[in-house]
């Protein structure tokens, strides 16, 4: 009987030094694939980054654009407006500043468009 006892005691030793090692075997793996796992998810945040940054300059050039492009206008009308008082042609002054304004307008409500635009890109890409 003691040599059953013995016996019984060397090979529960046994199966559980197994058991450990197995177990220390499947948590390296584990281990390794949570940290490939960080590293592909720090690269996909990395790349979805400058893309956003890209994404949000060119809205900004769009808006710049459209800005530059509604102060030439109110420029030019106000020249206009300078150079047709000065001459006396009313009727005239008053179509081309109407036709100017109407412009100025259309192109004010698209920077208010694009400035919407690209305030929501902002927030989308602050919310990712």
């Amino acid at each position: 009987m003691g040599a059953d006892r013995k016996l019984i005691l060397i090979s529960l030793t046994v199966a559980m030094f197994v058991g450990l090692v197995v177990y220390l075997k499947l948590w390296t793996i584990d281990y390794s694939m949570s940290s490939d796992e960080a590293e592909l998810l720090r690269r996909q945040f990395d790349l979805a980054n400058r893309e956003a940054m890209d994404e949000s300059a060119e809205w900004r050039r769009m808006y710049d654009r459209e800005l530059e492009r509604a102060n030439r206008c109110n420029s030019d009308l106000n020249k206009l407006k300078e150079s047709f008082e000065s001459v006396g042609h009313a009727a005239r002054i008053n179509q081309m500043v109407t036709k100017m304004r109407e412009e100025n307008f259309a192109l004010r409500t698209q920077v208010d468009a694009l400035q919407r635009k690209l305030e929501a890109e902002k927030s989308r890409c602050g919310s990712q």
